[in-house]
C-alpha cells in the first residue's frame, strides 16, 4: 500500500526518522516539482468528477488550448 503524507517542515525529519526505523516501510521524499505536479493532477481529477456529477461547468476545449 502506498500513502502520501503532507508533513509540516519542522516535523519532517522526525517523521522520516520514525518511518525509516520500521524495516517494512520504505520512504521516498518527493521533490517540490513532483509534489506540485501531483497536487495539480489530483485537482484535475477532482474537477473532472465534479463535471461528471454536473456540479461544475466544463470548459470548452478551445479555451483550454488558447491558454496553452
Amino acid at each position: 500500500m502506498k500513502v502520501l503524507l503532507d508533513i509540516k517542515e519542522n516535523k519532517a525529519d522526525f517523521i522520516m526518522e520514525l518511518l525509516n526505523s520500521f524495516s517494512y516501510v520504505k520512504t521516498k521524499p518527493l521533490t517540490p516539482y513532483k509534489a506540485q505536479v501531483l497536487e495539480e493532477l489530483q485537482e484535475a481529477v477532482e474537477n473532472m468528477k465534479l463535471v461528471k456529477e454536473g456540479k461544475l461547468k466544463p470548459r470548452p476545449a478551445k479555451e483550454l488550448l488558447d491558454e496553452l
